[in-house]
């Protein structure tokens, strides 16, 4: 039982209204799996919180349609019911062919689309809209309509008869306007529930107001089962290894299929909370994801106590991963808004905050020979987003790699090496194509018994 939630245009409150039907579902005590598409982070937090289950990428960008099906068809099939929110519009991709858009994700799953239509300054027209995403791609099967942002009941009455009228989509349901569902926005996007004390509050109040402007039962009944081949996961017989992972209101980037290739190699992740502990858990690696530091930075500081561990561990050799926030994490000093603050300082850089994007979407790697993992691909393809730059570097830096398309530490290279540390502004994902973490494992256990 799956459902497609997508909309005619960026922004049309498609992630609250995906929130609340989780919330609202959940509350049903059914199992709910969301997905999300695209290369984010943001959203499948929420998505998690709101649904108790967590939440996973699907990407044509990284992944192969195999690696697309076979990740569904697993996560899927423990489940009452899968939403996947879209990204952007119904049609939006990065080919004007199409081939990698919403739409094709829909097709890949054989599974129906809700059309979350931003009501907003339209009226009779809302049916021209409705009719020409329905006739665009007949092979995608628009298979209801959820009208948001409606103004009130005369509002939604001349949306009604439009749509009825004009085409033969059913309407699911009707959401006003409502300050109760706006979350506040940030430069990269919705902000991050473990940001928020206050999310589940939001998230139990769109549940309700989704519950009540929403026909559950209407939505349910228009699913399409999908069965997708599924193949065991093997568990590797290796030594356990243990990997502290940075995760708190700082840092929370993390892809959800990424920490589950961690387990299945037999490695053991100890989270710990960069504002509040004051040294590293035991462990053998280290993991330091993207997040937001820059809201944080007076409390990251001032944590000298773990700043001193890191930088410690980190110069004995500690093997270390770090992505955006976390490369930010371990420079010098970040300064936001001209004032700076110390930071664990084991890169020879300083950070800046910048006020537009620096880097910003898809990227392409190719690694240098100094790269000092095994067996990895000649070239990756991955993302970045990052309003923050990297100043005064030591121009004796090595790199792990040269950038093909996008910014990484200075439209030339990414991945600052130093000691056994591998820094990125990109964001790795772990896909067929792009292996990183069983290499990063493997990286790990060569430090730990050079003899293996």
């Amino acid at each position: 039982m799956s459902l497609y939630l997508s909309a005619a245009h960026k922004s049309s409150g498609k992630t609250v209204v995906s929130l609340g039907i989780c919330g609202a579902l959940k509350a049903q005590k059914l199992a709910v799996q969301p997905f999300k598409k695209g290369p984010d982070y943001i959203d499948p937090i929420w998505l998690t919180q709101a649904s108790g289950k967590p939440c996973y990428n699907l990407d044509f960008y990284n992944m192969t349609e195999a690696e697309i099906l076979q990740l569904y068809g697993d996560k899927n099939s423990t489940a009452d019911i899968s939403i996947i929110e879209g990204n952007k519009g119904l049609y939006d991709g990065m080919s004007v062919t199409g081939g990698d858009a919403n739409a094709d994700l829909a097709k890949l799953l054989d599974i129906p689309v809700i059309l979350v239509v931003d009501t907003t300054g339209i009226t009779r027209g809302v049916a021209a809209l409705v009719k020409g995403y329905q006739d665009f791609d007949q092979e995608v099967n628009i298979a209801g309509v959820i009208l948001n942002k409606v103004a009130g009941e005369r509002h939604q009455s001349k949306l009604v008869q439009a749509i009825e009228y004009y085409t033969d989509i059913p309407i699911i349901g009707s959401v006003r306007r409502s300050k109760a569902l706006i979350i506040d926005e940030r430069h990269l996007g919705l902000m991050p529930a473990n940001e928020t004390p206050q999310s589940q509050q939001f998230i139990n109040s769109a549940s309700q107001l989704i519950a009540d402007q929403v026909d559950l039962n209407k939505l349910i009944s228009l699913e399409k089962s999908t069965q997708t081949a599924q193949t065991e996961s093997i568990k590797l017989s290796t030594p356990q290894l243990r990997v502290a992972i940075a995760k708190d209101s700082s840092f929370g980037f993390y892809y959800q299929d990424d920490l589950d290739k961690f387990s299945e190699l037999d490695v053991e992740l100890i989270y710990f909370n960069t504002l509040e502990d004051s040294s590293l858990p035991e462990c053998d690696g280290l993991f330091i994801g993207g997040g937001f530091p820059e809201m944080q930075l007076e409390a990251l500081s001032a944590n000298q106590s773990l700043l001193k561990d890191i930088k410690l561990k980190i110069e004995q050799g500690l093997p270390t991963y770090a992505e955006c926030g976390g490369l930010m994490y371990l420079t010098q000093q970040i300064t936001n808004q001209a004032d700076s603050y110390p930071m664990v300082g084991v890169i020879d850089a300083d950070t800046s905050m910048t006020p537009k994007p620096i880097g910003r979407g898809y990227v392409q790697l190719e690694p240098t020979k100094e790269h000092p993992w095994k067996n990895v691909a000649s070239t990756i393809f991955a993302h970045e987003f990052h309003y923050s730059k990297l100043d005064n570097i030591d121009p004796k830096t090595h790199y792990a790699f040269k950038v093909l398309r996008g910014v990484g530490v200075d439209n030339k290279r990414d991945g600052i090496l130093k000691y056994n540390l591998l820094a990125c502004y990109t964001h790795l994902r772990n896909v067929a194509g792009n292996q990183w973490v069983e290499q990063f494992v493997d990286f790990i256990r060569t430090i730990k018994n050079p003899s293996l």
